[in-house]
């Protein structure tokens, strides 16, 4: 019963570090993907094996995944999301999988983090690995004042969580060299616009931008000073 998508792992890091760390596919996805694979040559296989210096990962939440089995009289149009052959969802027998955030994606599951870590340490031949992005949001909410706005308890125990997961991941030997929360500042993200804010730093949009530290700029300045 593990609830990390653990498949959906395994898609990441193997149709996409597989080929950088072998230089070949895995089995799995050419019997998925077929001849709509590009081929390799020898020397393509052997510029590719070992051709990155680091990996970027990428971590905000989990999933729970059930396989969904291949089959050969599949008549749809294929494309990238079918040939994982995963279902992903967010709870479990009406369970979530964690406390939701602003976003309707985004659940928090801090050990997650620990897992995706320790499954690439041991698929991708322990890589070196900078965490980009980690990170969660909250409603831009205007009816509040900037006392209430600023005090972002939820976020920096997110961040206490998750650092938690990562050291643990690097006593079982995962070479993580850096950590980036996300984000310093309050900004426009994505098709969410400037409704979700995930800074560290609240933007007043409606007072020229000026800045003010919330709760979690102010314990991660903490937090690096004991470390």
């Amino acid at each position: 019963m593990f609830m990390l998508c653990f498949k959906l792992l395994e898609e990441f890091v193997c149709r996409f570090m597989q080929p950088m760390t072998t230089g070949e596919y895995p089995l799995s996805m050419l019997s998925f993907v077929g001849n709509r694979l590009p081929k390799f040559t020898r020397e393509q296989s052997k510029i590719l094996t070992g051709s990155f210096d680091f990996i970027g990962v990428n971590y905000y939440t989990s999933n729970y995944a059930a396989n969904i089995p291949h089959s050969n009289n599949v008549t749809s149009k294929s494309t990238y999301f079918k040939d994982t052959h995963v279902n992903l969802t967010t709870e479990r027998n009406g369970i979530p999988i964690g406390p939701r955030a602003a976003s309707p994606w985004l659940f928090v599951y801090p050990r997650g983090i620990q897992e995706l870590l320790l499954y690439t340490k041991t698929k991708s031949n322990n890589p070196l690995i900078y965490i980009k992005e980690n990170g969660m949001d909250e409603l831009n909410d205007p009816t509040l004042s900037l006392e209430e706005a600023l005090s972002d308890t939820y976020r920096y125990d997110y961040f206490y969580r998750h650092l938690y997961y990562i050291s643990s991941a690097i006593k079982h030997g995962v070479k993580v060299q850096g950590y980036f929360a996300w984000s310093l500042l309050d900004n426009f993200e994505w098709i969410a616009g400037y409704t979700m804010r995930f800074g560290i730093n609240f933007v007043d949009y409606k007072d020229n931008l000026k800045r003010h530290h919330k709760l979690s700029a102010h314990w991660f300045r903490n937090f690096l000073k004991k470390h």
